[in-house]
Formats: structure tokens, sequence, C-alpha cells
């Protein structure tokens, strides 16, 4: 995951000043020259890196922070602070047109992300309740249509595409035709290169001036490093873009280009790609991201998340449920199978305050999950609704039906065990209290808590 080299060094560097009852000028200097180092590792632009240590060591070694009780907490929360600057300071908003359509121009080299992007954004539109309209402007790269199709079918998002005629008429004809259907948003998925060159920016420039797009957005590939902020300013020198897109955020990237863009072009970053799934899209918060990168967590984005993907209604009829100490197996295949939904259990995990350094020294095996799914199918719906019934002749053909041993059916009701026994806990005196705070974030406390992860009867990590 980016950022995560950044994340190790800058806590190393706070670290020290933890350890130091008293803060002087010097403490702070030295502090600030191991974080400059971490950002430079990080592939952040040099000047951006210079700046950001100078504002930093200027507000630290102010009177008021090395005269309070805990001064290296007041650098840390200037350190996060001046990062959210940096980054933006609030998440922006896409551009909206006063009469629909909106017209988003979407931007990029080649290999970028753009065509996938353009499908994530306008999926992630529709789930919102907007009628979003694909647009085929690429017409130069092999397949690229095709690939726009491909997405779109996935996205359930309609493609508008006239073949290989000029872009600049495919782009009028599609907001026409927007226009004429109802489309809310129409997302031109332009033509890229591998470098930034003067044809490439002239057809832009053309379906700027023709179909006036509301918002500019260019694809970034984090990845590439500091060569993304030189790609972020050629296009924003020709263009003008309103915003930037920032891929593969979720790969080994080391995160410099996500500082960098934002204060070398003055463009907010508005979007990042954390995955390769259509869903896998997020709106830019900085001052998550920056929570995130000095590892204090991202409750927020979690329980987001949560809210996105979890039943509300099969939430609260898990809770009755509860209440009545009837928590079967397929209560908790169906837990299993909504967490799963909202990632990587590694990933959520590392939104959790000060958990992200302790998951590097486990090893997660997420398969557990599949085994665990697999030993549940293979019974019967008696055996689901009511484990208690399965003696030995049954696990035995529970294991032989999903091909494990009986071990792995043993160890999975024994966890079923465990998990019925704390619910009755929580139903007993003080557990109202507990129940309730484990409701309020469905999937990480209650049923849908990693089953099997850890304890003596858990299957291993």
């Amino acid at each position: 995951m980016a950022f995560e080299g950044l994340s190790e060094r800058l806590e190393a560097a706070f670290q020290r000043l933890k350890s130091k009852g008293a803060l002087t000028e010097a403490d702070v200097k030295d502090a600030m020259r191991e974080v400059r180092l971490a950002l430079l590792e990080a592939d952040v632009n040099y000047k951006v890196a210079k700046d950001f240590t100078k504002n930093v060591t200027e507000r630290a070694v102010g009177a008021k922070v090395m005269e309070s009780l805990t001064p290296a907490q007041m650098v840390i929360k200037i350190v996060n602070e001046e990062l959210t600057a940096l980054m933006g300071g609030t998440k922006a908003r896409l551009n909206t047109a006063n009469h629909p359509p909106t017209i988003v121009m979407m931007c990029g080299l080649q290999g970028s992300g753009k065509t996938t992007h353009s499908a994530k954004l306008a999926l992630m539109l529709k789930n919102q309740g907007h009628r979003p309209l694909l647009v085929a402007c690429d017409v130069y790269r092999p397949a690229a249509i095709k690939q726009l199709q491909v997405v779109g079918e996935k996205a359930g998002v309609p493609v508008f595409e006239r073949g290989q005629i000029n872009p600049v008429d495919i782009a009028k004809m599609a907001v026409a035709e927007a226009r004429d259907h109802g489309y809310d948003y129409v997302f031109l998925d332009t033509a890229g290169r591998l470098h930034v060159d003067e044809a490439l920016m002239t057809e832009l420039k053309n379906i700027k001036s023709e179909v006036h797009p509301h918002e500019i957005l260019l694809v970034v590939d984090s990845m590439t490093g500091q060569d993304a902020v030189n790609v972020a300013t050629s296009f924003n020198d020709a263009l003008g873009i309103d915003g930037l897109i920032l891929t593969k955020l979720d790969g080994d990237t080391r995160g410099g280009a996500a500082l960098s863009a934002r204060a070398v072009t003055g463009k907010p970053i508005k979007f990042v790609g954390t995955g390769e799934k259509l869903g896998d899209l997020d709106v830019f918060h900085p001052d998550r991201m920056a929570s995130r990168i000095l590892g204090m967590g991202d409750m927020l984005s979690l329980i987001e998340k949560a809210e996105q993907e979890l039943d509300e209604k099969k939430a609260r009829e898990l809770e009755q449920k509860l209440r009545r100490n009837k928590f079967d197996l397929n209560d908790l295949m169906d837990q299993i199978s909504q967490m799963r939904r909202m990632g990587s259990i590694r990933d959520l995990l590392k939104m959790l305050p000060g958990v992200g350094k302790k998951l590097d020294q486990v090893e997660i095996d997420e398969k557990v999950f599949d085994k665990m799914e697999a030993i549940i199918r293979s019974m019967t719906p008696q055996e689901r609704a009511k484990p208690d019934i399965i003696n030995p002749s049954r696990k035995r053909r529970i294991a032989a039906g999903c091909g494990m041993q009986i071990e792995d059916v043993n160890r999975l009701l024994a966890q079923h065990r465990q998990m019925q026994k704390m619910f009755k806990q929580f139903n007993g005196k003080g557990g109202k209290k507990m129940r309730r705070r484990m409701m309020n974030v469905p999937g990480m406390g209650g049923p849908g808590g990693m089953p099997g992860m850890g304890g003596p009867n858990g299957f291993p990590m």
C-alpha cells in the first residue's frame, strides 16, 4: 500500500521526539531533517519537501509548543495539519453544470488507467442516482473503444461511440445525445499517448473549445513517481485541469506523487483508485490520508465502507437474533460475505488507529474465509440452523464434501460456540452498552469481527 515506507520513517522520527521530556529547537530541526529525508525517499518533489519542513519548523519552535506539557505531540499535530494542507486541506467535489448534462473530460497518458477510471467514476455516480454516459473519444489506440464498451457493460453504464471519426465531432454528438435522452453526466474518454506531445494537446484543446467541459480531470499513475508531477504540470499548463485522479494507490508506490502533484499544480486530488475492481474508487480526503500516513488510522472511511457495503436490514435482524441468542451458521456465513465486500482484511485493519505497524508482524491468510464458507456450504440447511446436531458421522460427510479435514470442521464449530458464548455474555448484566457500541460499526466488532482470526480455536493467520 502507498505511503508505508513514509509512515515508517515518520514514525521513527517522532519516536525520538517522544523519548524527550522537553524539546529544544535543535531537537525539532533534527526531527525535521529526518522528515525531509523521509519525504524525499517517498519521491516527493524536493522543493515541496523543503517548503513543508520549513513551515513545520517555523510553527514548531514557537514558545507555545516548547512550553506545552507534551511538546512532541504538539509537533506531530502540526505535521498532521501541514500534511493535510499540503494535500489540499479539504476534499474537492466535481464541478457540476447549472443545467445538465455535466461534461467531464478525462485526460491522461496511455496506460494511466484513464478508460477504467472513467467507468469507475461513472459507476460511482450511477450508484448515487445519476444517469452517466461514457463516450469513446480515443480513436487511435487499438481496441480502445472495445475496452470502454467492456467496462461500461460491467458498470451498467451506456457507451456512446461513432467509430474512428474525428474525436471532436464524437464529443459534440455525445453531448447532444445526452441532452436529448436525459443523461446528466457525460464522460469523454479522450486519447492518450506514451508521452506528452503537441498533437495530443492540440486535439484536447479542440475538444475543450467545442464542448466546454465543466470538469477536466487528469488521470495520473502514482507508480510513476516524479514523472507524474511532470505530466500533471504539462497538462495543467496546456489545458487548465480542474483536478486529479491518482491511480494504483494500492500498489507498491512510495506515494510522493500524491503529496507533490497538488502542491506543484495547485489543483486538488479529487479521487484515488485503490484496486482493479470498478468499485475501487474513493473520494480523496486530505485529512484522512494525513492521519493514515502518520499511523493514526482512518475510522471515518472504515465506517463509510461499512455503511455502503453492509445491509442495514440484515444488521437489524442480526441484532434481534443476538438478543435471543439465535446466531447460527447461516448468519456467520452472511457476515463473512458482507465483510469481504468491504475489501481485504489487511486494508480494513490498517484503517484502525495504531494497528498498521503491528500488521507487519502478522501474516493474515484471507483464504481462511474461503475455507469457512466451503465448510458451511457443505452442511444441510438443518445443520446450519442447528449446529448442535452435527455428530461425528455428519462431520465426516461435511469434511468430505468440502475437501477438508474433520479437524477443520471441529475448529469452525468451536469458533461458533465461542461467539455464541460471547454474545450470551453481552445479553447479560453490563453487556447492553458494549453490544450497542459493536452494532454502531457493523462488521467490525460484532459477528463480522473477523471470525476465526485469533483465539485458541480460531483458524491460523
